[in-house]
């Protein structure tokens, strides 16, 4: 029986970083180190690797996400059965959603890293990326979008968070739970989802949209210059179920007639409320105002899809619609 073929991408983080000769551990190895590693994934699939970057992933911006998009698309058009993306656990929640938004298909692309580092004591890297081929070569996780797997736990793109700063089981998916496990060697997949919209690869890359997590006391200075900073527009992480200080609803509501300005929740899991509270910066009132309810998209997936979006002219029916989508 011919094995799939995968196209394994390395981008840098943990999973690639052993100690250097300065004081801790930094990014040095590549795919094929990692590939290596792990004899047990020649079993699985044909690989191919490609090193596109070597960076620690606060350092990955959008556009490098763009550039690994377009690598799996060329992948996937030259045959290529799955895709493995291996990068640092501390944007993997990001990466993995704008991959979800840009690579379309039936195909599954798998996000993966590791919490320690390749010369740790119990470092989890060869596991995580033993269970990531599995389910980036089953036939079960065809048609999912992308997928995170670590911990020998499959996680949906648009759900995934990094919920610990330390522990392997660092990952969760606390608004609807993991989509399944990897054990005995194969993906076990207890949810399927529907697919949401993907947007195109050549265009530009997401437009620079600014994120303000609202705190007690917080009085909205910072919002009349945003328009100055470059800005094409703002996420709103608004206490709660999306509420503001009174004093502020005026001044996003000026904003929102420059710029788009999404309501999104600073908490971990639940959606933005539309119809509930009516007091001033309530999201009734903030929704009047002429901000976009985010849905269940949290702070930081709803500044990726606006930018995403952003990178045309889009009327603000067509931004209403896009985050519909996730209500």
């Amino acid at each position: 029986m011919t094995k799939p073929r995968l196209l394994f991408l390395s981008l840098g983080g943990t999973i690639t970083m052993v100690q250097g000769t300065g004081s801790g551990i930094t990014p040095q190895l590549g795919a094929a180190e990692l590939v290596a590693s792990v004899p047990a994934l020649a079993g699985v699939a044909e690989i191919e690797m490609e090193s596109p970057f070597r960076l620690a992933s606060p350092s990955l911006d959008p556009a490098n996400l763009v550039e690994v998009a377009r690598r799996i698309e060329a992948g996937f058009a030259a045959g290529c059965d799955g895709a493995v993306v291996i990068q640092g656990t501390d944007t993997i929640e990001e990466s993995a959603f704008l991959l979800d938004l840009l690579v379309g298909g039936e195909k599954p692309v798998v996000v993966t890293g590791a919490m320690r580092g390749a010369d740790a004591p119990g470092a989890d890297g060869p596991a995580n990326l033993l269970a990531a081929a599995q389910v980036a070569a089953s036939t079960a996780a065809r048609g999912l979008g992308t997928l995170v797997v670590l911990n020998d736990t499959i996680h949906a793109a648009r759900w995934v968070q990094k919920a610990h700063t330390a522990l392997p089981s660092a990952f969760a998916s606390p608004m609807a739970g993991p989509i399944g496990v990897v054990a005995e060697g194969r993906a076990r997949i207890f949810t399927r989802l529907a697919r949401m919209p993907t947007l195109s690869t050549a265009q530009d890359t997401p437009a620079p949209v600014a994120l303000l997590t609202w705190a007690m006391g917080e009085d909205g200075r910072l919002l009349p210059a945003l328009p100055g900073l470059g800005y094409a527009g703002l996420v709103v992480a608004g206490m709660g179920a999306g509420h503001v200080p009174a004093g502020v609803a005026p001044l996003l509501g000026d904003l929102a007639k420059q710029m788009p300005v999404v309501l999104a929740s600073r908490c971990t899991t639940g959606p933005v409320f539309t119809a509930t509270y009516g007091y001033p910066g309530a999201e009734i009132d903030l929704i009047g105002r002429g901000l976009i309810p985010a849905g269940t998209l949290g702070p930081l997936k709803a500044r990726l899809l606006l930018g995403l979006h952003l990178r045309g002219a889009p009327d603000r029916a067509g931004l209403v619609e896009a985050f519909s989508a996730y209500h």
